[in-house]
């Protein structure tokens, strides 16, 4: 199947920038946008991560990265509400991954069993867990826990890059000119093209701001870098005025 993707901005932050750039930065606000994607091409309605409940905004913020909508708004965009919803593939359950969950009723979500683990008894250095956003679809029997790289649906592949929590899920998806691949993990395009003065110090990638392991993590994303004709970095902001993805 051939598919196209939708950035939908359903949310923002604005925070240090060494949350996404790992040693680098640190110290200089940065303006994040906050992504739940939408996959065109099939029979079924699939979502990428369903972004905040109650998104923030601002004039600096929407002077950086524009309209920022509510679920049901960004939904309603494409003809669609919540309850259309089909399938959620989540690159990970930090809150703001997941906040909308349980509007989506009818949605079958795909979930790493780490990330599930992880929600439910983080480490007290990662505070971005809140399970009272899973409770609903979980008791529901909504979720299809993952062990391992799966195809959800033919040219649909989810891939386990543990590089920002225990089940990150890079997401893969087939288009028309080539393979995308929206990464399971907070980076924005800096971390996959780094200026000159990291490049010059030896790195050719700069991991997650937030991670598990820094060499494992700077692995990872140097791996995910070849995997796609085109590899889309979680919270850059430049596809918040992208409308459609190729």
């Amino acid at each position: 199947m051939i598919y196209r993707i939708h950035p939908i901005l359903v949310g923002a932050k604005i925070f240090d920038k060494g949350m996404m750039t790992y040693q680098h930065d640190y110290g200089k606000p940065f303006v994040i946008p906050i992504f739940s994607w939408l996959i065109e091409g099939s029979d079924k309605n699939i979502l990428i991560d369903t972004g905040e409940l109650s998104p923030r905004t601002s004039v600096e913020i929407e002077q950086t990265i524009g309209k920022v909508y509510k679920f049901e708004e960004g939904l309603a965009k494409y003809g669609l509400q919540p309850e259309d919803i089909d399938i959620v593939l989540h690159t990970h359950l930090h809150n703001d991954h997941c906040e909308n969950d349980s509007k989506c009723v009818n949605a079958t979500f795909y979930v790493h069993e780490k990330e599930l683990k992880q929600i439910h008894n983080p480490h007290p250095l990662d505070f971005r867990y809140n399970e009272d956003f899973i409770t609903e679809i979980e008791s529901n029997g909504q979720i299809i826990k993952l062990k391992e790289d799966t195809e959800v649906l033919p040219g649909i592949k989810m891939i386990h890059t543990p590089a920002h929590t225990p089940g990150g899920m890079s997401v893969l998806i087939n288009t028309e000119k080539g393979d995308v691949l929206i990464t399971g993990f907070c980076i924005i395009e800096e971390n996959l093209n780094p200026p000159p003065k990291i490049l010059g110090m030896g790195m050719e990638v700069i991991p997650p701001g937030t991670l598990i392991n820094s060499y494992e993590a700077y692995d990872i994303v140097l791996k995910v870098k070849e995997m796609a004709q085109m590899v889309i970095p979680l919270h850059e902001p430049k596809y918040a005025f992208i409308e459609t993805i190729p």
